[in-house]
């Protein structure tokens, strides 16, 4: 698979037709699309959510960095789109992808590995 392709998706949606909060964002749960384990949750703005779709590539928006980032682009670890939903409120956006390496910073697979019930 090459890491570098550009895909654009379709979207019947626009960003306008979003419920945003308080922020001007929208959560986007990340989930790998063969398997329907969640990888992690992150943020867009507009302009995450366009890049988004003109790229094929999951991109967010870093609420720590303060930036657009476009998962992989240091690391190499991309989420190709796969397919996304909107949920009945249209105010958080599931993303099925294609997850090449880690989700995580930390090097997991998943945001999600520590339990934390007993």
């Amino acid at each position: 698979m090459e890491i570098m392709k550009k895909v654009s998706v379709k979207c019947e949606l626009s960003w306008e037709d979003l419920k945003l909060n308080s922020d001007g964002m929208v959560p986007v749960i990340v989930q790998e699309d063969s398997t329907d384990e969640v990888l992690m949750l992150a943020y867009m703005n507009r302009e995450a959510f366009e890049t988004t779709l003109k790229l094929g590539k999951m991109t967010y928006w870093s609420r720590s960095r303060n930036e657009l980032w476009t998962k992989g682009l240091t690391s190499g670890h991309v989420q190709f789109v796969k397919s996304l939903f909107i949920d009945c409120d249209n105010d958080t956006i599931l993303a099925k992808v294609e997850q090449v390496g880690a989700a995580c910073h930390t090097g997991n697979h998943s945001c999600f590995y520590r339990e934390i019930t007993l």
